[in-house]
């Protein structure tokens, strides 16, 4: 297994224990999120973590490293939203949603192992706070589509642009980890 699978394994890990942890606390209560206000969950930690990269202040002492696997959770959790949305007034189960997570996350580091080979693993030259604008342009996106009620022309849908985020947003980590 190469290094980038394993170092992607063991942020999953970390993001999926956190998953795991707040749905005890809290139960799937995320499920009564519609997609685009879990896109917009996203906005906000993706703009906090560009304000402190920019201002270099952190007021309120939650890292950036939070902030990041609260962007993989929230993505994947919209991911699990569009492809398998529920009743306005139910939540699911969890071991249905637990199987929902582990298919996102696989059917996302499938891509970004084809992706990664096709780019030479260029991320790992990048400045994280490349990784953290083009996550805020993914969410742009994201909300054009959804705003076109989700209908695209010539581009990838939300799910294509909620995988890249996952993507980014654990390529960031793997960076913040080796620093």
């Amino acid at each position: 297994m190469s290094a980038t699978s394993v170092q992607y394994d063991s942020v999953v890990s970390r993001c999926k224990e956190i998953f795991h942890k707040k749905n005890k606390d809290y139960g799937p209560s995320w499920r009564l999120f519609r997609p685009s206000s879990l896109t917009d969950q996203i906005l906000i930690k993706a703009q906090r973590i560009r304000n402190i990269e920019s201002s270099g202040k952190n007021h309120v002492g939650d890292d950036v490293i939070g902030e990041f696997m609260g962007i993989v959770n929230y993505s994947l959790m919209a991911l699990i939203q569009l492809k398998n949305p529920v009743a306005e007034n139910e939540t699911g189960e969890m071991d249905s949603i637990n199987h929902y997570y582990e298919q996102a996350i696989s059917e996302t580091k499938a891509l970004m192992i084809l992706k990664n080979s096709d780019y030479s693993e260029v991320w790992r030259e990048m400045r994280i706070s490349s990784l953290t604008d083009m996550i805020l342009v993914k969410l742009a996106r994201i909300k054009q589509i959804e705003d076109n009620l989700g209908i695209t022309e010539a581009s990838e849908g939300a799910d294509a642009n909620y995988q890249d985020i996952i993507n980014y947003a654990i390529f960031a980590l793997i960076r913040l980890t080796e620093q």
